[in-house]
């Protein structure tokens, strides 16, 4: 026989085998997937059932329960609102025996949007009350990214701790009310209330630093009027 028969036979027989080898693996691996899949498919179809219940929970809770009590946390509010904006603060607190108060909705409706707000209100109103540790556990509790309101929050609670006489407490609180938003109506608010707690504690160069926010970052705002009088007495203070 020719050599190159005799090789090209040699060579055909070696892919054969090749071949078969490979057939083999697949089939190996094919049976090895089969028995993984018949081996996990009750916890496969288990784990399924498990997601499907949980967005259903989910979504029935969302649309069946927190919807309904979403609205009527917003009808049941509005008259603590109009308590508050009178500054009836007691009244808006704890409601007149008819309407509820924001206590009252942070109790029943505390899940909500409606009720998250509440202690937004709840907590001004302890602030004016006088009942200072009360309104920094409700205003720490209030969770809002409301431009305005958000802020007004966290000022509050610095009023609060100036009020307990934490004043390194309220100064760092107003710091970050003036951090949280940049607009116009806060943040120099903010500023400014933490400049005088600075000048309280002696940290003049601390008040220098906040009056100059308001001065270059907020010209037009009311603070800013006469800034340059707190800047010059400030640092009149550092020099002494």
């Amino acid at each position: 026989m020719p050599r190159f028969i005799e090789n090209g036979a040699i060579m055909s027989k070696q892919k054969s085998n090749s071949t078969e080898e490979n057939i083999v693996k697949i089939e190996e691996t094919l049976s090895k997937t089969e028995q993984f899949i018949e081996t996990h498919y009750k916890s496969f179809l288990y784990g399924l059932a498990g997601i499907a219940l949980i967005v259903g929970l989910f979504l029935g809770y969302k649309y069946l329960i927190l919807a309904p009590k979403e609205k009527e946390a917003q009808k049941q509010i509005y008259q603590a609102q109009q308590y508050f904006e009178r500054d009836s603060f007691k009244l808006a607190l704890n409601g007149d025996g008819n309407a509820f108060g924001f206590n009252q909705i942070i109790g029943n409706f505390g899940s909500t949007k409606t009720g998250n707000l509440a202690k937004y209100y709840a907590g001004m109103c302890n602030l004016h009350l006088g009942n200072f540790q009360a309104a920094i556990d409700l205003l720490k509790g209030y969770d809002g990214n409301d431009m305005i309101v958000g802020p007004e929050a966290v000022i509050g609670i610095g009023d609060a701790y100036v009020e307990l006489n934490k004043l390194d407490e309220g100064a760092k609180y107003y710091r970050k009310a003036a951090d949280l938003n940049d607009n116009d109506f806060t943040a120099p608010t903010a500023l400014m209330k933490a400049g005088g707690v600075y000048e309280a504690l002696g940290k003049y160069k601390d008040a220098v630093e906040v009056y100059k926010i308001i001065k270059d970052k907020y010209s037009k705002t009311t603070e800013a009027r006469d800034i340059d009088k707190y800047i010059a007495r400030a640092t009149m203070k550092m020099g002494n």
